[in-house]
Parts: structure tokens; sequence; C-alpha cells
């Protein structure tokens, strides 16, 4: 994991940054139910990458590529979980 700081994309801001393998899955953390994120939405577009993550007081929920987990459940992320993940998301449908 990226800590130790912000990662900068133009304006906008990206909590933590975790890789695996040579996927990089920026991570977003919001401290309320609101979750609207210009930076994530920036940093998405920008780089396009296969997961993003939101942390916040909502439940889970998967949509648009963004994984949502709730605070009280961050110690669930695990890494061969988000690599599992990761792996059927870019497999091709049937």
């Amino acid at each position: 994991m990226c800590e130790g700081g912000w990662s900068k994309v133009a304006a906008s801001e990206i909590d933590f940054m975790l890789q695996i393998g040579s996927d990089i899955i920026p991570v977003e953390v919001k401290a309320s139910e609101h979750v609207r994120s210009r930076s994530l939405s920036v940093y998405r577009e920008r780089h396009q990458p296969k997961l993003s993550i939101r942390i916040s007081m909502r439940n889970f929920g998967f949509e648009d590529g963004i994984a949502s987990i709730p605070l009280y459940a961050v110690w669930l992320l695990d890494k061969d979980d988000l690599r599992g993940l990761l792996t059927n998301l870019t497999r091709p449908e049937p």
C-alpha cells in the first residue's frame, strides 16, 4: 500500500493507492454517507483502473467498477480477495 501522504491527480487527491500485481487500485475514504468524490472520478477518467475502492459509512456495494466498503469492515480487505476480484473483472463473459 502506498501511504505516507497524498497522491495528487491534477487538483484532486486520492487517499491511498494499493498495488496488486501490476494493477493500481485507488482508495477513497469518506467519513460519512456522502460519497461523491471528484478526486476518484478524475482519477478513474484519467487512468481507467479495473477497480476502485470507496470506504465510507455506506453499506457494501459494487457499481461502475467501484467497490463500496463500510468503514466498520475495512479490516476485511484482503490482498488475495482483491486479486480474485481483479481476475474476475478482467475475465471475458461467456
